[in-house]
């Protein structure tokens, strides 16, 4: 063994270098609304792109006949689900894990999380494909599909659903760059998709120009070009270095912690998108139950829900790289008001339009319907739930902070005691000749409870590792005992 003695003096003296600390940015270091606004503001025009592709294929496959549009309404359930399970559970659930790897300085295990993020997206849509393939022909007969509307639908989700990886890929990409903090590349891309796939989508479908007329499966074959189109441009700035992170493919080995990392937040995640549907599908059957004109007003009244709350979706997005990378840091306090900053933001954007709409409903309705019956009942409707969904944006948002923070448990929960009120109270309502009011009650008190216990799992729920002390905190104590 060698002496110390034999060492030359000036390397006994020489301090070893500390280990490098968390690189500063705006989203860890910088003011956090003007931050949170600005990566939210290219989220809004993202995903109110997606709200104009629903406007537009409902337009062009009403084209196709009354039996095309029932098919889409069959199969829009089980589309939702995987783009809010790709883009909102497990695309959050990514984005989390890079942005705690990057807060904490760890640019390799970032890395690494991104290759073993695409392996899952690849997993989960062929999951997706194979049981849709196999049991989609069922599941639509289950939920009313017969005759004609039932070979649409069939014809539709052959050819989605044979390509469900694509979506999955293109969400889980954009994931990787959100958690970089990149908000304008993936949006700008799912703007992109979202143009093509009406271009695509109404070509194929109806059959312009020279292209022979392919109906409901030239509709899905569109948004699958689509998707394709931007998942090259997305793989071509992820693997030529121009990402903060670009994934380790080559020579991977796969890492069962890794997949950990970002399952214990996606897996619980996807809970959230089901337990959604599940709800609106409740509420739904027992507001049938008072006729066509009560269930028009509703639909009406949930349209201007599903394009408010793509509000809260942007701060709520936004929201995840900034707390993953204070958490990775071990900044704590600095992640908890990211998290209520957001939340105030989204109330506030939420709220406000919705008590507009309150007020002044016609300014909503007169776009839907001429019809008395349904004005009258829209006109109820959001008079009584509009003012409360802004606590749908604070409930939004605070699931998103915990996904950042990797502490997603509460959130979910917190859905699940809706969907439990929801269905208990509405029995309860329904066996007692509730009037339909009643029942729009039901449903604005059920937002109301879903944002405060979502609140309460962030105030409940401890952020800070147990196993580690924070980043900066372990890498100064690391630096002052070497130095000293």
């Amino acid at each position: 063994m060698t002496d110390i003695a034999e060492i030359p003096v000036d390397e006994q003296e020489r301090p070893l270098p500390p280990p490098p600390l968390p690189v500063k940015s705006a989203l860890t270091d910088g003011p956090i609304l003007r931050t949170l606004l600005g990566l939210a503001w290219p989220n809004v025009i993202a995903l109110s792109a997606g709200t104009c592709v629903v406007i537009a294929e409902t337009s062009y496959i009403g084209r196709l006949g009354v039996e095309a549009l029932a098919a889409m309404a069959l199969v829009f359930p089980t589309v939702i689900l995987t783009m809010t399970m790709s883009g909102g559970a497990m695309g959050g659930a990514v984005a989390s894990s890079i942005a705690r790897a990057l807060g904490a300085g760890d640019r390799e295990r970032a890395g690494i999380l991104a290759a073993h993020a695409l392996l899952i997206g690849i997993t989960f849509g062929l999951v997706f494909m194979l049981g849709m393939l196999i049991f989609g022909p069922r599941v639509l007969q289950m939920l009313g599909g017969r005759g004609d509307v039932l070979n649409h639908a069939i014809a539709y989700t052959e050819v989605f659903f044979g390509g469900a990886v694509l979506p999955w890929l293109l969400n889980t990409m954009a994931g990787v760059l959100r958690g970089t903090g990149n908000m304008k590349l993936p949006s700008f891309l799912i703007f992109n998709s979202a143009v093509w796939q009406i271009v695509l989508g109404g070509t194929l479908g109806l059959g312009l120009g020279p292209v022979p007329q392919l109906g409901m499966r030239g509709v899905a074959a569109g948004a699958l070009i689509a998707y394709s189109m931007n998942i090259c441009v997305m793989s071509w700035y992820l693997f030529s270095g121009r990402a903060r992170v670009v994934p380790k493919l080559r020579g991977l080995r796969i890492r069962w912690a890794m997949f950990f990392d970002i399952l214990k937040v996606g897996a619980i995640a996807c809970f959230s998108p089901l337990q959604s549907v599940l709800t609106i599908s409740i509420f739904t059957h027992l507001l049938a139950t008072f006729g066509t004109a009560i269930l028009a007003g509703y639909g009406i009244g949930a349209r201007l829900e599903f394009m408010l709350t793509s509000i809260a979706f942007a701060f709520g997005i936004a929201s995840v790289p900034m707390v993953g990378m204070a958490v990775g840091a071990g900044r704590i306090a600095r992640a908890r008001r990211i998290a209520w900053i957001a939340g105030v933001s989204a109330f506030a954007g939420v709220g406000a339009p919705a008590c507009l709409v309150a007020f002044f409903p016609d300014l909503w309705v007169n776009i839907f319907t001429d019809s008395t019956t349904v004005h009258a009942t829209s006109h109820q409707y959001l008079s009584t739930v509009a003012p409360f969904y802004a606590f749908l944006g604070l409930a939004t948002t605070m699931y998103f902070s915990s996904q950042g923070a990797a502490k997603v448990l509460g959130p979910v929960l917190a859905q699940t005691a809706r969907l439990v009120y929801i269905a208990v109270l509405g029995w309860w309502l329904s066996t007692h000749e509730a009037t339909a009011q009643s029942f729009f009650w039901l449903a604005a008190s059920s937002m109301v409870l879903l944002g405060l216990l979502s609140c309460s799992s962030v105030v409940l729920t401890r952020w800070a590792p147990r196993d580690r002390k924070p980043a900066i905190e372990t890498s100064l104590s690391a630096a002052t005992d070497q130095s000293g």
